[in-house]
């Protein structure tokens, strides 16, 4: 049975997100051959390359809702945008990414709207005889998995996380017959204003969209013990993270931390260095593709979810990986 599927096409920066390709990939799976794949795009001054992106990937329309109160997150502003598109293509489901973002904008517009709403959705379960399509997700810090359903009455409202979902891929330019369209809306009274972004971490690319992550827990010992893992980090173009340990001793901000009262990280490779394995660093990245444990104990608990382990200081181990990468690089 054909849907219409909306998704949220996240952006920062004026770059999107790629859980918002995520998103879509998984839009045009539940809408099946017939139905329709809407995109909207909140932005500030204009949004065509995003728009283009957006229908090279397999969006059949995309609503460009463009003022100036969505420069910055001001959640009641785009909840306004996300209104009027639910308004405007009368969706069978929204999709949004699972980020800090999505996790605000999700509840409420499914309340707005009397949706039924699945959260932190990992996979989708097909239904091959027209049945209820399944959604995935973790439950208890990544122990077990429930598979979960809506009633029939009601618009979805799902969000995704990332790294765990397939990227919509390009389709052929000969078979578009996407279009962009403006969306009108008007803004609230806005309870809050962001005056300013201050970014306190370096690092480029996000955590949570990261394909390889490299750690730091209390072993890297100070500030100064991370900067082999950054320089590992740069060897494999992934992102730097931190255990709480590492947090609360002030060797990194608190944007670095993983775990259950940080970010939940699903990398293909994630390199834990100095870290003990504490059950609530590893709510945030047990379903990691490939896990490495560096550590001098032997019996840290890291090693009990490691495909790959490695009894040494991370000091001399880090470093020596590093050279060899390189040396294959070269």
């Amino acid at each position: 049975m054909s849907k219409t599927i909306l998704v949220f096409a996240e952006s920062r920066d004026g770059a999107l997100r790629r859980v918002a390709f995520e998103a879509l990939g998984a839009a045009r799976q539940l809408a099946g051959k017939d139905g329709a794949v809407h995109a909207v795009l909140a932005c500030s001054g204009g949004a065509a390359d995003e728009a283009a992106a957006l229908l090279a990937r397999g969006a059949d329309v995309v609503h460009i809702a463009d003022d100036p109160a969505l420069r910055a997150f001001a959640p009641e502003a785009y909840l306004a945008a996300l209104g009027a598109a639910m308004a405007a293509v009368r969706p069978d489901a929204l999709l949004l990414g699972h980020t800090a973002m999505g996790r605000e904008l999700a509840p409420r517009v499914a309340a707005a709207h009397g949706a039924g709403h699945i959260a932190d959705v990992t996979a989708i379960e097909p239904s091959a005889d027209g049945g209820d399509v399944g959604f995935i997700r973790p439950l208890y810090a990544g122990k077990a998995f429930e598979r979960r359903s809506f009633l029939p009455g009601h618009p979805w409202v799902i969000t995704v996380r990332p790294n765990n979902l397939p990227a919509a891929e390009p389709v052929d330019a000969a078979e578009r017959k996407g279009t962009v369209q403006a969306l009108p809306f008007t803004v609230p009274a806005l309870y809050t204003a962001v005056r300013s972004l201050v970014r306190r971490t370096g690092g480029k690319l996000d955590l949570a969209e990261a394909d390889v992550v490299v750690s730091g827990g209390r072993g890297v010992r100070s500030a100064a013990g991370f900067e082999p893992l950054q320089a590992l980090a740069g060897v494999l173009g992934g992102a730097v993270g931190a255990s709480r340990g590492a947090c609360d001793a002030g060797y990194c901000d608190y944007a670095l931390q993983i775990g259950q009262t940080g970010k939940v990280v699903t990398p293909q490779l994630y390199i834990a260095c100095g870290i003990s394995g504490a059950i609530q660093h590893l709510a945030g990245m047990s379903q990691s593709r490939v896990i490495v444990a560096i550590n001098k104990d032997p019996d840290a608990p890291i090693f009990g979810v490691a495909d790959y382990g490695i009894v040494g200081d991370l000091f001399e181990v880090v470093p020596l990986l590093t050279a060899e990468l390189q040396r294959a690089q070269a």
